[in-house]
């Protein structure tokens, strides 16, 4: 590893609203998935780091879950999980989607922006660049600018990568010369069964409709590696409604079926082991207003 003088390490708080491609993003610039993806707004509940080490910089990424007007004590956990690491990190990489005018929610996080004093150190990702029309492109591009004025900009896609090697050496070019905070081999700080966890949301979030998915809390209840080449996982699906589950189900099982095997496929593509994924469901009403209930799944509510 380099000198530390001409070394390079720093957090970057990757924020926006939700369903804007940070996970993608991440995903894409650490060569692997480790973040849960779909087309769905507010599949990331929890901060995960993303770590890429180089010969001559280490550059640590925070997905952070999307900033929303939240309607329960989970949105306010997830709204305060991102904006805390704020004041913690080196770069703030704001994302937003290029292939639409800038939204109410994103009035939200520039405000939040403005009001934590970061401004200066605010990079802006012009992301989906791929999907916006030439006539909206600069134009929609002109007032996501205005919202943080003198932040530079970068016009990206996540999902194929345009753009994203100029954007992540700006990003290097940011960071404060110091030593690697984690090992050169580390590429996260979650568990093979948090993320495992993660990929059965995914899962959820793909294969059911409309809401549903977002009443839906995953938990590990076991994670056993029974050989160097098998794992066995039980999970429970935590649901608040009892007219869901019949939903998650499906007629003779199979949903809860095909729930299964896209998360098992996901995760053994993760591990590089075979997976037997155990999978059932349990109503607990309006667990995502229950504080008890939060704590036990690893939420951490604001401080009233």
């Amino acid at each position: 590893m380099e000198n530390i003088q001409t070394f390079r390490s720093g957090f970057v708080s990757v924020i926006g609203k939700p369903n804007v491609g940070k996970s993608t993003l991440i995903n894409y610039l650490l060569g692997q998935k480790i973040a849960a993806v779909s087309p769905r707004p507010q599949t990331t509940q929890r901060n995960q780091l993303g770590i890429i080490t180089e010969k001559d910089y280490q550059i640590i990424f925070i997905d952070t879950p999307g900033i929303h007007q939240p309607k329960s004590k989970l949105g306010d956990f997830m709204n305060e999980a991102a904006v805390g690491t704020f004041t913690e990190v080196d770069i703030i990489l704001w994302i937003v989607n290029l292939n639409e005018p800038p939204a109410a929610e994103d009035q939200i996080v520039a405000e939040k922006i403005k009001n934590a004093g970061i401004l200066s150190n605010t990079v802006l990702a012009l992301n989906k660049a791929d999907l916006v029309s030439p006539a909206n492109s600069e134009r929609y591009a002109d007032r996501y600018r205005a919202l943080v004025p003198g932040a530079e900009s970068f016009l990206i896609s996540a999902k194929t990568g345009a753009g994203c090697d100029d954007l992540l050496a700006a990003l290097v070019r940011r960071l404060p010369s110091g030593p690697a905070f984690y090992d050169e081999e580390q590429i996260t700080d979650l568990y093979e069964r948090e993320i495992a966890r993660d990929l059965i949301r995914e899962s959820l979030l793909k294969n059911l409709e409309d809401e549903i998915p977002h009443s839906i809390a995953v938990r590990i209840d076991e994670y056993a590696d029974r050989t160097e080449t098998k794992s066995y996982i039980q999970a429970t699906l935590i649901l608040d409604r009892e007219n869901h589950k019949s939903i998650v189900i499906g007629k003779n099982g199979e949903m809860i079926k095909k729930i299964g095997q896209d998360a098992r496929s996901e995760i053994e593509k993760l591990t590089g082991r075979s997976i037997y994924l155990e999978l059932k469901a349990k109503v607990v009403k309006n667990w995502r207003n229950n504080p008890s209930i939060l704590k036990s799944l690893g939420y951490f509510l604001p401080k009233e």
